[in-house]
């Protein structure tokens, strides 16, 4: 049989990877057929936890679901799934076999993308994951460009922080994402950065900040802004960690009252004089003052991220290659 009929059968033959489940030795499997969309289901079940979560993320019926997962637990011969309550728990088989399975499905994949590609078309579907600010401020002409050029191409976005953008291209269920980028790079990832946000210490305009003006020509310090509450994003974000960093460094904590990880909704709460924050510079308009505070300015790298092991679709090419005009177009600012 060929590597083109395995695909299109959806199926695939997986006695080529084993792991042992217990001291007897068992196989998790055995000289079996495992039916990828079966694994499609387990994987559905144990990211959302939720046999009706995972049906409508598929668009089947919870009874469907829960068919194909019984399908799978009596193909590898273990049980994947305790049941406690309203609860779905991986067991200890579904922990084996969940690494695994994601692998399989990510090999599939790759190989039915190198196949379309052969053909040269541009078309099919094409997974990317964008923050909500650069889906508002920097792709919509870049998205309304690619779309008109190819109209073949369904594009399935998804917006969302970062950090989730990052571990969805890890694991295989993105196949790129264009967002803020991480302080650190990651072996497993191509990162490219397209654009620089520079972030501007901001307050509402009737902030006591905005009306204590510093003497002339002398600025406001880190430790000035500290005597006030503030609103930033989510600490455990890419950009409220580097705006953290700048603090600890002069060995300083931020006095944060309230946090969101949306730049819009951190704009609204200073805007009506929650707190000072930071904020893209894009973003400073009537309502909101620019405070000159005496530190290095702050940047954000803002580009695009793939896995380095994937096989990019000739959809995730072309949109590359419109990032990396627009980056030609325009320097990092």
């Amino acid at each position: 049989m060929s590597v083109a009929q395995v695909l299109r059968d959806s199926r695939i033959k997986a006695i080529h990877v084993i792991h042992r489940l217990d001291s007897k030795q068992e196989y998790l499997f055995r000289d079996t057929s495992v039916d990828t969309q079966s694994l499609q289901a387990f994987l559905a079940v144990a990211d959302t936890q939720s046999f009706s979560r995972a049906a409508e993320q598929l668009y089947l019926t919870q009874p469907a679901v829960s068919k194909r997962i019984a399908t799978l637990e009596s193909q590898v011969g273990a049980r994947l799934f305790d049941r406690i309550g309203r609860r779905i728990a991986l067991t200890e088989a579904g922990n084996v076999l969940l690494p695994q399975a994601r692998r399989i499905l990510f090999t599939v994949e790759d190989s039915r993308r190198a196949l379309a590609n052969l053909s040269g078309q541009v078309g099919g579907k094409l997974t990317l994951a964008t923050s909500h600010h650069i889906g508002l401020h920097r792709l919509p002409p870049l998205l309304k460009q690619y779309t008109q050029r190819h109209p073949e191409v369904e594009l399935d976005l998804h917006f969302l922080d970062s950090e989730q953008a990052y571990q969805g291209v890890l694991d295989g269920t993105l196949e790129m994402a264009v967002v803020t980028l991480a302080p650190h790079p990651h072996e497993q990832l191509q990162v490219v950065e397209l654009w620089r946000d520079r972030l501007c210490f901001t307050c509402a305009i009737d902030h006591p900040l905005a009306n204590q003006d510093p003497a002339p020509q002398s600025l406001r310090s880190l430790a000035d802004l500290c005597e006030f509450n503030c609103v930033m994003p989510g600490a455990k974000t890419f950009t409220g960690s580097l705006i953290a960093k700048r603090f600890n460094e002069a060995g300083l904590q931020l006095p944060v009252s309230m946090a969101t990880n949306y730049l819009e909704t951190l704009k609204m709460m200073c805007s009506v004089g929650l707190g000072w924050s930071l904020l893209p510079e894009k973003m400073i308009d009537s309502e909101l003052v620019e405070l000159k505070v005496d530190t290095p300015p702050i940047y954000r790298p803002l580009g695009y991220l793939v896995h380095t092991n994937r096989t990019l679709s000739n959809a995730a090419r072309r949109m590359i290659e419109e990032l990396e005009n627009t980056r030609r177009d325009s320097a990092i600012k």
